[in-house]
């Protein structure tokens, strides 16, 4: 399981969870999105262009 804070937002994976790989945002407790990290896109909720550009930082960086 990886958890990272990162501009007030919670993102959380975790190894081994199903397919595709895809990452949780959490802010103040509650799920904003599930981002599909293979494809680029939402599995559920609204991804805003300030998550994208964070769990792109987050990919380059190799901490998802």
């Amino acid at each position: 399981m990886g958890k990272v804070r990162r501009g007030g937002y919670v993102f959380i994976t975790w190894k081994g969870d199903h397919s595709p790989r895809h990452v949780h945002v959490y802010r103040d407790g509650l799920l904003i999105a599930k981002w599909d990290l293979d494809n680029r896109q939402p599995m559920i909720g609204k991804a805003t262009r300030r998550i994208r550009v964070l769990i792109e930082e987050l990919e380059a960086e190799e901490t998802l």
